[in-house]
């Protein structure tokens, strides 16, 4: 056996013939570590609303807060002039983000009403579709679902967006913090008073080394938490109090890649099938990214039942596939990246997305629809309504939960529910395969959700077995466009340095077979198997999260580490 390399790989041993479970190896989401019942210091640097992520829906939020801010100001209202601060733990603005992405403008339309389509910084309007079912060497072109027609919709780089929308945060007075990831909520009792962020320049051993900078407090009255998919600090406030969902949430990784091509791309696609297994759920995509650039991308469930599934080796087979190949021929790669997906839909938001001092939106939330493969328009959408909520409550000069429970009622009552309600079982009928979870998906579209009737139960991600003996996932020989995990990683524009302190938490008891699994789980060659030993390598980290869903625990870690993406 092989790695995609070309490595000699240790092989199974009898006792890895047995299913393996993630959960028992995975260890306890470290909450003390998040939330500290501590005020901020003397030297905080106070906010009066500071949003915990610099993604889509963080900027929009701020954007729109300073749009109302600025309206109340000039209408004479009682409210004064507000600071509004965003935490961005990327060194600059997008380089943590990664999307396919088909973008639905209706946000956008929202937060800039005086502002045409044409100028907002989109590639150009999705012409056509195409969607195909996939074998190893054929294709099948069949329907496009309604969900995912993206007449009306834009192509577009998140990194692009991002970068756009905190130029219109800083012209409107934001404070952008770029560099600075949170480390911890503050709180004073049940109350979030502030964050503090990570210390910087710190040795292997943890212990402050000749570049260090310790962590910063900063205040606020109004926490929101946009820090995107399995944000620790999220994680760690919903369980802290308790706040639950009617299902677990469940996450789907996604492989990206981008390329200059010789060959235009002229449609949308959208695969279905090989090169996954008929158990897994997940699917392909080629998007055309202006004359001469193409993102292709592979996303794959987490729930998948094979121990060797390797998502970042499937996307290197697929991309000799006769329908993609030829688009690739004569290329050359310019990024790769990789990022995990909430998939649970309606059934899997949280009870409750407020708390006393605290709002949750965009990922961190869970605001993504599968079926139409859109996320992007409801984080921002998200954080135009918890604005809206902020600013009347600041107003009174009350940032109580009770006051802040309005933005639970402003999302119920949104596009936002709306949609994800209609499209609630449509995930989650894929865990009976991918046949019969087809069927009833269709039975969804053509009733608009109403049947199958009430909700579909899921496990989480962690608690489902993984079988030895599934179809091979590694590359025995590497294909004309294929790029190993290392090479990858570089194409990231990952600089992290060597002797940054691990902020992985690795569980017990970690067996070869445990070792195994997280090597072809994580696509950027973070875990090596040893024989029966786990090697891990933090550096290499592009902060996927893939690991904190199914193996150790992830950590912020200090500022400007992790990937530096540019047109992902």
């Amino acid at each position: 056996m092989t790695d995609s390399a070309g490595r000699d790989m240790p092989r199974s041993t009898e006792s890895d013939e047995m299913n393996l479970v993630p959960a028992s190896a995975q260890p306890p989401l470290s909450t003390d570590r998040f939330l500290i019942d501590e005020s901020p210091g003397n030297e905080a640097v106070p906010m009066d609303v500071l949003f915990v992520g610099g993604g889509p829906a963080g900027l929009a939020g701020a954007i729109h807060l300073a749009k109302l801010v600025q309206e109340e100001r000039e209408a004479g209202g009682p409210l004064g002039e507000l600071e509004i601060g965003v935490l961005e733990k990327a060194e600059g603005l997008g380089e943590h983000c990664l999307s396919g992405a088909v973008v639905n403008p209706r946000a956008f339309r929202t937060l800039f009403p005086e502002t045409g389509d044409e100028r907002f910084p989109f590639h150009g309007p999705v012409e056509r579709d195409r969607v195909y079912f996939l074998s190893s060497r054929g294709k099948w072109r069949i329907p496009a679902p309604a969900s995912m027609r993206n007449h009306g919709h834009y192509l577009a780089s998140v990194c692009e967006i991002v970068r756009w929308l905190g130029e219109q945060a800083e012209a409107l007075g934001v404070n952008v913090f770029t560099g600075f990831p949170a480390e911890a909520l503050l709180l004073e009792e049940d109350r979030v008073v502030g964050v503090r962020t990570t210390p910087a320049g710190l040795d292997r051993s943890g212990q402050p080394g000749s570049g260090y900078v310790p962590p910063t407090d900063l205040s606020a009255r109004v926490t929101v938490m946009a820090e995107g998919t399995r944000g620790p600090l999220t994680q760690a406030y919903l369980d802290a109090q308790g706040i639950g969902s009617p299902n677990p949430q469940i996450y789907a990784l996604g492989v990206k890649e981008l390329w200059q091509v010789a060959r235009p791309v002229d449609a949308v696609i959208h695969t279905l099938g090989w090169p996954l297994p008929p158990d897994a759920f997940g699917g392909s995509w080629l998007y055309p990214m202006g004359d001469d650039l193409a993102s292709i991308g592979l996303v794959v469930g987490l729930d998948y039942r094979q121990r060797d599934l390797d998502v970042h080796v499937l996307l290197q087979r697929m991309k000799e596939h006769p329908l993609f190949s030829p688009y690739l021929d004569g290329g050359e790669l310019v990024e790769w990246g990789a990022k995990t997906i909430p998939e649970g839909g309606y059934y899997s938001l949280p009870d409750r997305l407020h708390g006393d001092g605290l709002l949750i939106v965009g990922d961190a939330a869970g605001f993504v629809d599968v079926a139409s493969l859109k996320g992007i328009h409801y984080a921002m959408q998200s954080g135009i309504l918890a604005a809206r909520t902020i600013f009347e409550a600041l107003k009174e000069d009350d940032a109580s939960a009770a006051r802040l429970a309005g933005y639970d009622t402003r999302v119920k009552q949104s596009f936002i529910a709306e949609d994800l309600h209609r499209t609630r079982n449509m995930r989650l009928v894929f865990k009976s395969g991918l046949v019969r979870g087809g069927l009833k998906a269709g039975l969804q579209q053509v009733t608009r959700g109403r049947l199958p009737a009430g909700r579909v139960e899921v496990e989480p991600d962690v608690e489902v077995p993984r079988a030895a003996g599934a179809p091979a996932a590694t590359l025995r020989s590497p294909g004309r466009h294929s790029v190993d995990k290392l090479d990858a990683v570089y194409r990231s524009g990952n600089s992290t340095r060597d002797d940054i302190p691990s902020h992985l938490t690795v569980g017990e008891p970690i067996t070869g077979a445990m070792a195994e699994f997280y090597e072809h789980m994580c696509p950027a060659g973070v875990y090596e198997r040893d024989g029966d030993e786990l090697v891990v390598n933090p550096p290499n980290c592009v902060d996927c999260k893939a690991t904190d869903v199914l193996g150790p625990r992830w950590a912020p870690r200090e500022g400007g580490s992790g990937p530096s993406y540019k047109r992902m």
